[in-house]
């Protein structure tokens, strides 16, 4: 029996399209604040600057703001420049951080039939060279 599905072909299609989990030069584009009593977090969209066959592609993840999570969004605004004073007196101003340039390394996890990108890391975008130079580029596949 056959059947025809709507927006399979599309599905397919993006999935193909997917960036593969590397490192990659990005600019934040969009930054916002999701409440959720157990898990609030920053819905990140991030633009592709660097490879440039990726470039101008989107990458969307999420950082959370538990206690424990804590670290790795400072972790962020630090290496994304964000500005130290604001920093200083536990303040995120969504605005001043949109356009803010760094180098962040993905991942790809399936939960529960959902697939997952997972912001694993995060540099200055004065490490760039170093990150992705003939060496780095074989640590990179190495790990991936």
């Amino acid at each position: 029996m056959k059947r025809r599905i709507e927006g399979l072909r599309e599905a397919a299609q993006s999935a193909e399209n997917e960036l593969p989990g590397s490192v990659f030069l990005v600019r934040v584009e969009h930054l916002q604040y999701r409440w959720h009593a157990q898990k609030p977090f920053y819905l990140l969209l991030l633009s592709v600057l660097e490879p440039r066959e990726f470039s101008g592609r989107t990458i969307s993840g999420r950082l959370y703001c538990t206690s424990k999570a804590l670290w790795k969004l400072s972790w962020f605004l630090r290496d994304f420049g964000y500005d130290t004073e604001l920093l200083g007196r536990d303040e995120l101003d969504e605005k001043a951080l949109v356009g803010l340039r760094g180098i962040v390394k993905i991942s790809h996890t399936t939960i529960h039939g959902t697939r997952l990108t997972n912001l694993d890391g995060f540099a200055p975008t004065g490490q760039w060279e170093e990150l992705t130079g003939p060496v780095a580029k074989t640590r990179i596949s190495e790990v991936a």
